[in-house]
């Protein structure tokens, strides 16, 4: 498949001027293209391939460069900024911590730490009672691995196994990329983990006939007793990403919950990340609150903090207390500025009504998305999202093939009109502004998003109804 990459070359359009909106010069600036020379020259190039503009600052559900545009943000900054950029709560929280001259301080005890540990398990459902804090969600996968593998041993499990899926994402470290269900992603490891399965992911729409997401599961299980893995004895825990990144799909509720059951019967860790999904992402302040389950453990990061580097794995009182003292530590983890900003995104998050906010905003989206595909049936395949999460999957009409090219051209001419969407690389077009945008704003971005659709399956001569 041929890589899209955004065009350097400045394009001049037409202007555009709303109260929401701002678009006044060509993009990419021009005077823009030394800095993109500048990071191309000294940055790895792993980092670029986003869309060519350049932050100055973002406010609320705004993103504002120093040459005058100003965006609508559906993105998030991927899905961090959940109470909103430049949150005038967490600001003032991270001033006090400055001005208190604390910048750092290791494992060693802080007033902010306990208060903000407090708050997060006083907040969290009951079954989530104890935390251990980490920077990042990648490092947060990691430490569940580590949980799940120390449990087997406490066990006397025959191996430390992991059921996890095809087309999941846990984080770019060893652990987590080998655990995720990306082969590209892990080929740099050079091996397979053997204790680590992967099952193909339980799509909805490739049941057959009257099939249940429990028969899949039970399949799936089928497979591994077939291959010689005894699930009481060789699998310590189900990782499950609720959905898959890229198309925001959902694994089915009975999938879910079948598992869950398996896991209590077979001593089994029922694990999920939530480093995408969690605090109030999808309309619930977890995902795995739609399937009704209570996890064993559970994986955080990116919107936990609303801004600053924050990571957290939470979980049962004696799966956290596994790791001797010591053993388990983070050089960044638990520093007074990531739990001053975690602490004010959590009381932000409560006392706005933000998951009620999120899951209430999250079906005007859909239904609009839904309203929009409804006007491309032959282009748009489907639309998947909770709350503030949504995806929408492009195809190629003539062949039905998946059509990533066309879902790059719609980021690209939307960040030309003004308003910023996940650009995957893939087809799908994934959207999660903050669950602070006010409705005029969300309308606004999607009346845009509709205008591109209709103007970009014009050009591409295949608009057929």
């Amino acid at each position: 498949m041929e890589k899209f990459s955004f065009s350097k070359k400045p394009v001049k359009r037409t202007p555009v001027k709303t109260a929401l909106r701002c678009i006044k010069t060509a993009l990419p600036v021009p005077e823009s293209l030394p800095m993109f020379e500048n990071l191309y020259r000294n940055e790895s190039r792993s980092m670029h391939g986003q869309m060519p503009i350049v932050w100055h600052k973002a406010k609320d559900s705004h993103v504002f460069d120093c040459w005058g545009n100003k965006w609508i943000d559906f993105t998030s900054g991927i899905f961090v900024a959940n109470v909103g950029h430049s949150n005038d709560r967490i600001k003032s929280a991270l001033q006090d911590v400055l001005d208190q001259e604390l910048y750092h301080s290791y494992s060693y005890a802080t007033e902010i730490r306990v208060q903000y540990l407090n708050k997060l398990v006083q907040s969290t459902p009951s079954e989530l009672r104890k935390v251990y804090l980490v920077s990042t969600g990648t490092e947060a996968t990691e430490m569940v691995i580590k949980l799940v593998r120390l449990q087997a041993q406490k066990l006397n499990k025959r191996s430390p196994g992991i059921m996890s899926f095809l087309g999941s994402y846990h984080g770019r470290t060893q652990g987590a990329a080998m655990v995720g269900g990306l082969p590209q992603s892990k080929n740099w490891v050079g091996y397979e983990d053997p204790n680590i399965w992967q099952m193909p992911f339980p799509y909805a729409s490739s049941f057959v006939g009257s099939e249940t997401g429990k028969d899949r599961f039970l399949q799936h299980i089928e497979s591994l007793k077939k291959a010689g893995i005894d699930p009481a004895l060789d699998i310590a825990g189900f990782m499950f990403e609720p959905f898959i990144g890229w198309a925001a799909a959902f694994i089915p509720k009975d999938y879910v919950k079948a598992a869950a059951e398996f896991a209590h019967e077979n001593e089994i860790i029922l694990a999920f990340d939530e480093v995408q999904g969690g605090f109030g992402r999808t309309g619930k302040l977890f995902t795995y609150q739609h399937y009704d389950v209570k996890p064993d453990l559970v994986a955080c990061g990116k919107g936990i903090s609303s801004s600053l580097p924050l990571g957290a794995v939470l979980g049962r009182s004696d799966l956290m207390d596994l790791p001797e003292k010591g053993s388990m530590s983070s050089t960044h983890s638990a520093n007074p500025f990531s739990c001053a900003a975690g602490l004010a995104s959590l009381k932000e998050i409560e006392e706005k009504n933000l998951v009620m906010e999120s899951a209430r905003k999250g079906k005007i989206l859909v239904d609009r998305l839904n309203q929009i595909m409804g006007r491309f049936p032959n282009n748009i395949l489907t639309i998947n999202g909770k709350g503030l999460l949504a995806a929408v999957i492009f195809q190629d009409p003539r062949t039905g093939n998946p059509d990533y090219l066309t879902a790059s051209r719609i980021c690209e001419r939307c960040m030309h009109e003004g308003v910023l969407f996940v650009h995957t690389g893939r087809e799908s077009i994934k959207m999660g502004p903050p669950l602070t945008i006010p409705e005029l704003a969300l309308s606004e971005g999607l009346d845009v998003f509709e205008s591109v659709v209709g103007d970009i399956v014009i050009e591409n001569g295949s608009y057929s109804k």
